[in-house]
């Protein structure tokens, strides 16, 4: 299974018909962007999930801290569902790409998606390729070296197994000796293999404790190409955020199912370059303050919590200090 959400032939044809009866119109061509060889970009459909346009921007971005003038490019990991993923017209959607998008209303810009592959998600925003990254992303202390991060949810890790659980897998342990799932550059594979923020402790430490061997880790590049090894019996559990988790049960809850305690919540943050080879105590640059003011205004009245509820997430709505 390549992508969990294809794009409909019919749907595509029934659009091309209507296209062809309408009057003409000028499209908007978006730029391509790479970031490394495994980048695509993505236009955002200009209707915000809010029910009508902010009238004047919240605030305002200097052109020349943009990547593309008029334009707020958002480094996004697709798919990751409930997060970001593409419907089934192929575009995309999800919590964060509403947030993204809402946040570019409210400053006067046009959101667009740059696809991008998590492991360089950060070597993207820092070398210009976009000016943010939105995509479930966990504060670290290692993250907090190389961007500026912006409080907006919290999350937990969770264990994704086959429905039954014929592996028995329950508690965290269960994992130790056995072939895990993980997503490549996520949080969950320090965990797995005691690196990172978790070296020295995380799941190799109680592995330990228990008498039991290290796990397997089964690094994918992609979201839907770590589901796909539970899928196929490679692994016991594939192990990720506890939303996305919850997402794929809600979907094929003939397939998967949750097992075990919600691990490690840690708080999520939009990345903003700070512009500095340590962005640990640098303060936010006028491009991140114009994003926390909008992100602060959908949170006073609404938006925000709205956006988190249409997706099943408002367990993981936070405030802004």
């Amino acid at each position: 299974m390549k992508k969990l959400f294809p794009v409909l032939v019919f749907v595509l044809l029934a659009s091309l018909l209507l296209a062809a009866c309408a009057p003409s119109a000028t499209p908007t061509a978006a730029a391509p962007v790479t970031v490394l060889a495994t980048v695509v970009v993505t236009a955002v459909p200009s209707t915000g999930p809010t029910e009508a346009p902010v009238p004047t921007p919240v605030a305002t971005v200097d052109p020349t801290l943009l990547s593309q003038k008029g334009r707020l490019l958002i480094c996004s990991d697709m798919p990751y569902p409930p997060f970001e993923f593409f419907d089934a017209n192929g575009d995309p959607t999800g919590s964060d790409i509403d947030l993204g998008t809402e946040i570019a209303n409210r400053l006067g810009l046009k959101a667009q998606v740059v696809n991008s592959v998590f492991d360089t998600i950060f070597a993207a925003v820092t070398s210009g390729k976009c000016d943010i990254i939105l995509s479930d992303t966990n504060i670290t202390a290692d993250r907090q070296k190389q961007v500026s991060m912006i409080l907006y949810f919290q999350a937990g890790q969770s264990m994704l197994v086959a429905k039954g659980n014929p592996q028995n897998i329950n508690a965290t342990t269960d994992m130790c000796g056995e072939s895990v799932a993980v997503e490549s550059g996520t949080t969950e594979v320090d965990y797995l293999q005691g690196t990172g923020d978790y070296k020295g402790k995380g799941l190799p430490a109680d592995c330990a404790k228990a008498g039991k061997k290290n796990p397997t880790v089964i690094i994918a590049q992609k979201d839907s190409d770590a589901l796909q090894q539970l899928q196929a019996g490679k692994v016991v559990a594939y192990f990720t955020d506890s939303p996305v988790a919850g997402y794929y049960v809600s979907q094929h809850g003939d397939q998967f199912q949750l097992t075990g305690q919600v691990v490690e919540p840690a708080p999520v943050g939009i990345g903003v370059p700070c512009g500095q080879t340590d962005c640990t105590s640098a303060p936010l640059t006028p491009l991140g303050q114009a994003v926390q003011t909008a992100l602060k205004s959908m949170m006073a009245d609404g938006t925000y919590g709205k956006i988190l509820d249409k997706y099943g997430l408002s367990n993981g709505a936070v405030t802004l200090p």
